[in-house]
């Protein structure tokens, strides 16, 4: 059998980004993580699924015809990142109306996770090279067949792990609900719709556009929505939580 360290390092992420999305929805949202827990199944099945969808029928249509109908049913054949985010938010709002819990409050204490443990995912990613950019000189650049280029998944993981950075050094002060997961939908929204101009088109399995845009881009816009939707809300609720504004958190 032949282990990859994509999948070393995508079941680590996940481990990882559970167990400190649970931790600080008890010590920085002051929750109980017990919903957070009974959600992860859900988040993390979902996740797989509109993962493989997004690679399917957004970035590779053309296997539908090629391979069938039943290529989707491959969930371990192909998988898109922000597909993934996707399916995942579904399965979290899934178990929650399950539950019967509002999903909102646990945001904050969810992007305190997503963002380390997706860091690490996306490390997979750079260690499989599946996400070739265009040919460059830059120092960063990777040595693929045919010439140096851009490795997006990489990049990727820089964003994220700077992003982590900054929500822990924002969570250590609490802050009115909803900051910190808008802070990294729109911060890692615009870096990403950027960096997908740098994709590969001349590969022999090039990511597909719609109107000249990737899928994830599509996506990225629509992060940036939500998250400017979220923030408002927050400074709107700025006045209600002033009591605890400035109060560390205990759990940094």
């Amino acid at each position: 059998m032949t282990i990859y360290a994509f999948g070393i390092l995508t079941a680590l992420g996940i481990l990882i980004g559970t167990r400190l999305a649970s931790r600080a929805a008890a010590k920085y949202a002051h929750l109980s993580p017990e919903p957070l827990a009974r959600a992860i199944p859900w988040g993390v099945a979902g996740g797989f699924i509109g993962g493989h969808l997004l690679h399917v029928l957004g970035y590779h249509p053309e296997l539908l015809s090629t391979e069938g109908p039943l290529v989707l049913l491959k969930l371990w054949d192909g998988q898109s990142s922000m597909g993934g985010l996707l399916g995942g938010i579904a399965g979290f709002v899934l178990s929650f109306r399950r539950q019967g819990l509002a999903l909102y409050p646990y945001l904050d204490a969810l992007a305190l996770g997503i963002a380390p443990g997706w860091a690490v995912a996306r490390l997979g990613c750079f260690t499989a090279h599946d996400h070739p950019g265009t040919l460059t000189s830059f120092p960063l650049a990777v040595a693929f067949p045919g010439g140096a280029r851009h490795d997006l998944g990489l990049y990727d993981a820089m964003v994220l792990a700077t992003l982590a950075i900054i929500l822990y050094a924002l969570a250590r002060r609490q802050r009115a609900p909803g900051t910190l997961i808008a802070i990294l939908a729109i911060g890692y929204a615009i870096p990403r719709f950027f960096l997908d101009f740098l994709r590969a088109r001349d590969v022999p399995f090039p990511d597909g556009r719609i109107f000249g845009l990737t899928p994830a881009q599509y996506v990225a816009l629509g992060l940036v929505a939500a998250g400017i939707g979220i923030a408002i809300k927050a400074l709107r609720a700025v006045e209600l939580v002033s009591p605890v504004r400035g109060r560390r958190a205990s759990f940094i």
